[in-house]
């Protein structure tokens, strides 16, 4: 059975991966059940540590400050108490080229896409500098599942947007789905998180 603390702990993390979402999104993300979240998000609110607001036709938690601080905090007792510090910083140290990789071939496509780069980047070029950091990553995911089993997925879900991008652009480096620029961005706050780094 899941604590308590860890349901705290898997909430006010996915709430800060995924930035603003509602309750389901959470629930997903977190792999924690939606009654559960629920209970965790209305207590975390009553503590401050996360805020509910709505645009229109669309509401979504996001985390404040305390929630920030709180999560870290939490983050770095998991982190201590699996012994998987010197794991997790090695893995920091390979990630950083490959962001430097990521990064580059989506302000590349970004800037194709408003149509002022010179020359304009090629799609498969983009595709490829993706392709290449992916295979890397498959082989770090590995290392920290063993320990941080909370890690698994990204490469999955990292291959998946830009296999789509060979027929779909948007896949690359969209906002409104779940891109290749947009899994990354994830796993990098996922990483500083886990680090108590700034981004």
């Amino acid at each position: 059975m899941t604590s308590r603390h860890d349901v705290r702990r898997s909430v006010l993390h996915a709430v800060r991966l995924l930035g603003y979402a509602g309750s389901l999104r959470v629930s997903e993300r977190a792999g924690v059940p939606a009654v559960e979240v629920d209970d965790a998000l209305l207590d975390a609110q009553a503590a401050g540590q996360v805020a509910w607001s709505r645009f229109e036709d669309d509401g979504g938690w996001s985390l404040t400050e305390s929630g920030k601080t709180l999560g870290e905090k939490l983050l770095a007792e998991e982190l201590e108490g699996s012994g998987a510090r010197p794991v997790v910083e090695s893995v920091m140290a390979a990630f950083e080229p490959l962001n430097r990789v990521v990064a580059d071939a989506c302000t590349r496509w970004q800037l194709a896409e408003l149509g002022i780069s010179e020359p304009p980047a090629r799609l498969a070029d983009v595709i490829g500098d993706l392709s290449r950091a992916a295979e890397s990553w498959a082989v770090l995911e590995e290392q920290l599942v063993r320990q941080l089993p909370r890690f698994g997925g990204y490469h999955e879900r990292f291959c998946a947007a830009v296999d789509r991008a060979r027929a779909d652009p948007a896949w690359v480096a969209a906002t409104d789905r779940e891109s290749a620029h947009r899994v990354w961005f994830e796993l990098h706050e996922d990483l500083l998180a886990t680090l108590g780094r700034p981004r």
